[in-house]
């Protein structure tokens, strides 16, 4: 493992934790009192305090090596009908998309095509913020087809995305957080498909650039998202933390996705958005 290991990631409710050295050194308070997905972990949390969120942390680490080199990178399991890697990586499986542009603690921005390996890295990654090399994880994810930009784990999506279309790759789905590397991206790639994650907090002027240049975007705790998204969205899917289709072409990936899930479904033409179930808490 490098001498330097650190991992900056803003995790549940937007709480931010530190990795070092396969310990978590640092818990902040999260900005968030309840959430609907997290109490549906395989650690549970309940309610949103510090010590809680250090557990799911640490049983992260212990059940598939977050943040070190025991890392498990593939896996086949949904864990959301409707999360970005389960969507991205079934637009892999069913040939709507080619890659995927995604970020990995070790590793940073990493250009993917094998679906086990979208869902094994971004099922069970989020809010990654900053990561320092992990050379077994790079060397994993390259044995599996995938393609790291920086031995140094750079997250930079703008150059993943280039590499990505170097590579040959044409139908290529990108993950990114925040608007101005969005509004980026759909200047210098109008092509790919674009998947705005982890947007809690967003301002309201950030979640109308976020809708305006993504052609799906999960609404996480952001009530600025839901707000900007029902002026424009095609589809919305899930009803406690919802991810918004903007554009044809994020729409069906959500409809391959509903082609392709064996789960029940509910379908109904309305107005969007809709809040079913609970809702986390507050929304920001």
């Amino acid at each position: 493992m490098d001498k330097k290991d650190e991992h900056v990631l803003e995790a549940i409710g937007k709480a931010r934790v530190v990795i070092r050295d396969g310990k978590v050194v640092e818990v902040g308070s999260p900005l968030l009192k309840r959430c609907p997905l997290a109490r549906r972990f395989s650690r549970p949390v309940m309610d949103m305090t510090p010590e809680a969120i250090q557990a799911n942390m640490e049983e992260r680490i212990r059940g598939y090596g977050m943040c070190t080199e025991a890392r498990s990178l593939l896996s086949d399991q949904d864990f959301v009908v409707f999360g970005a890697s389960e969507l991205i990586s079934c637009g892999i499986r069913r040939g709507i998309l080619d890659c995927a542009v995604l970020v990995c603690e070790g590793a940073g921005t990493v250009v993917v095509h094998n679906p086990l390996l979208v869902q094994g890295i971004g099922g069970r990654m989020s809010g990654l913020v900053s990561t320092s090399p992990i050379k077994k994880v790079q060397e994993t994810i390259e044995a599996q087809g995938g393609y790291i930009i920086s031995p140094d784990a750079a997250v930079d999506q703008c150059a993943g995305t280039r590499l990505a279309y170097i590579l040959g790759f044409h139908k290529v789905a990108v993950t990114v957080a925040d608007a101005e590397t969005a509004g980026l991206l759909r200047t210098e790639f109008p092509d790919a498909l674009l998947f705005g994650v982890h947007l809690t907090g967003v301002s309201g002027k950030e979640a109308g650039r976020l809708v305006d240049a993504c052609d799906l975007v999960s609404a996480c705790a952001s009530r600025e998202i839901r707000s900007a998204a029902s002026r424009s969205a095609l589809l919305q899917a899930g009803g406690s933390v919802p991810i918004f289709a903007l554009t044809g072409k994020g729409k069906g990936l959500v409809l391959e996705k509903l082609r392709e899930t064996d789960s029940p479904l509910f379908v109904k033409a309305g107005s969007l958005p809709v809040s079913m179930g609970e809702q986390p808490d507050p929304l920001i």
